[in-house]
């Protein structure tokens, strides 16, 4: 082989890595951007139950007899919630741990409002009840779009040779956003519910 067919072969092995290392710089570039819009879209439809939460609580206050601290335990929930939302740098495991606190308080509130036929009765009651359960559903959506993005970045993350791109711009893994443990779920116990808020009318 020449000196020229030899300078040649370098030249096209050297153009093709730097091609495919710029695509794979590209290419988790796009990833954490989807990453980033898909938390957007989840941010939003959580503030949006966040806003809802005051709402609702008021309906139900209007019924007197109503367990005042299952109240307070949504709205302190609900605060909680907001307030690591609200940050710049919000950490996804901590958003997943405080809704999950938030999801659970709304679900024994509601569980235990279908006991009392006052509550029912409150106007607008109903219609909060089924705009949160449409908003449960949206965040729901928006959750799933949100993991597979962030599935995407960290196979691409684990696979090789893309770790090497990876590893030399620090592009790390992202968190997923789940509850802390989705094989378990908090049973309400109504009738517990009912003989605490007796004995404490």
């Amino acid at each position: 082989m020449s000196t020229w067919a030899a300078v040649i072969v370098v030249v096209v092995v050297l153009a093709g890595a730097g091609l495919w290392y710029l695509s794979a710089f590209n290419t988790f570039v796009r990833l954490r951007n989807l990453v980033a819009e898909s938390w957007k879209q989840v941010d939003v439809e959580l503030q949006r139950r966040h806003d809802l939460v005051p709402n609702l609580v008021a309906a139900v206050r209007q019924a007197a007899s109503f367990e005042q601290g299952v109240l307070e335990s949504v709205t302190r929930a609900r605060t909680d919630a907001q307030r690591l939302t609200a940050r710049d740098d919000a950490d996804v495991v901590a958003v997943a741990a405080a809704e999950e606190s938030l999801s659970t308080s709304l679900t024994r509130m509601q569980a235990l409002a279908e006991q009392y036929p006052q509550v029912q009765a409150v106007r607008g009651y109903d219609a909060l009840r089924r705009e949160l359960a449409d908003t449960e559903d949206r965040i729901a959506a928006a959750r799933r779009l949100y993991n597979a993005n962030v599935r995407a970045l960290n196979t691409r993350i684990e696979s090789m040779p893309s770790a090497w791109v990876a590893a030399a711009h620090h592009v790390g893994r992202a968190e997923y956003f789940e509850p802390a443990s989705p094989a378990v779920r908090d049973v309400v116990d109504v009738g517990d519910l009912l003989r605490r808020d007796r004995r404490e009318a």
